[in-house]
């Protein structure tokens, strides 16, 4: 039995703790800046809570990393360096320098680096794709993909709105559909984004954004994203358009995805995530594939290289909005196995 140690007790921690329950391994060990919250994770998981990942990595054998993104980094490189397998929130890190780091140092330590992209996991964004790989749409040229929700808030450490420590809604939100996109058409080698509250400080009450993505294959992706709906709202949508046919999903018009709210412990603010429940949670199919990729070796739908790639896209959207120009996106050779 495989001994986890998780970083971060709030809505992701718990999440992934729930999906740790359906495995046999043992949620053993938590870290958090939150007393309180590391308590309550720590009795209803039965874990040992530990003031730093310094501290908790010799007793434990895989780190999940749920805590904000900016932090990522630093977590990774050090759980590496003591040879631990790794399972990293998306998005993988702040920057692309950062990430190409992160990457680069896991294949040199020779432990597994596993993003948590839980789009590819839905099912039915992994139905279309299958569709599309089947041949059963023909030669596709368009996909649309949409995600709007509420803005998060947390009253302690609003850290998802702010700029400098999340990347903002494209990188955090929006780059759930900038990963699929790359899943169903392939390598990106140019992108087009406009943002309508896009700045350095970042602190508006809203945000949405358009991006145009450019296939190497020539298959054109437009994405929609929003921080602007009113609560509890969280809608998505998938459209993939082919000589032979159109794949379409709107979860306003199916049941299958349906809001979730992941109140925090001590007070009534809260982080929407879409749900599943009339089948296996995504969050519990992703977990159960990567536990099995660390144990055996077996292969995942998400490589560390894929988290990487939604991150040299996602901030090439974000200077795309930024300069009003489009940006080119070059394949990151140094990182490539």
């Amino acid at each position: 039995m495989k001994k986890v140690g998780v970083l971060g007790t709030g809505v992701m921690g718990t999440t992934h703790a729930e999906a740790w329950l359906k495995t046999d391994a043992s949620i053993f060990a938590c870290v958090s800046k939150d007393e309180d919250q590391a308590k309550q994770f720590s009795e209803k998981y039965h874990a040992k809570i530990f003031p730093d990942l310094e501290n908790m990595l010799p007793e434990v054998d895989i780190i999940d990393i749920c805590v904000p993104t900016f932090l990522h980094h630093k977590m990774v490189l050090t759980a590496a360096e003591a040879g631990k397998a790794i399972i990293c929130e998306k998005p993988l890190s702040l920057t692309v320098d950062e990430g190409v780091k992160m990457v680069k140092v896991c294949h040199e330590a020779g432990v597994k680096l596993l993003v948590g992209h839980v789009v590819r996991f839905f099912p039915e964004y992994a139905a279309a794709r299958e569709r599309v790989l089947a041949g059963d749409v023909g030669n596709i040229s368009v996909v649309r993909l949409s995600r709007e929700a509420f803005q998060p808030f947390n009253e302690k450490d609003n850290w998802y709105v702010d700029y400098k420590k999340s990347g903002g809604m494209i990188q955090d939100m929006m780059i759930h559909d900038i990963d699929y996109a790359r899943w169903v058409a392939g390598d990106v080698i140019k992108v087009f984004a406009k943002n309508i509250t896009l700045s350095t400080d970042f602190k508006a009450s809203f945000d949405h954004a358009m991006a145009i993505l450019t296939h190497a294959n020539g298959v054109i992706t437009h994405l929609e994203c929003s921080w602007a709906m009113p609560k509890p709202i969280f809608r998505t949508s998938i459209e993939i358009g082919g000589s032979e046919g159109l794949i379409r999903y709107d979860s306003e018009s199916a049941t299958p995805i349906n809001i979730s709210l992941h109140k925090n412990a001590e007070d009534d603010h809260s982080v929407g995530l879409p749900g599943m429940p009339m089948t296996e949670s995504p969050y519990t199919t992703q977990i159960k594939e990567f536990y099995d990729a660390i144990i055996n070796d077996t292969p995942t739908r998400v490589s560390a290289e894929d988290g990487l790639a939604a991150v040299q896209i996602a901030r090439a959207a974000i200077e795309s909005a930024k300069t009003g120009r489009s940006v080119e996106i070059h394949h990151l050779k140094e990182v490539s196995a």
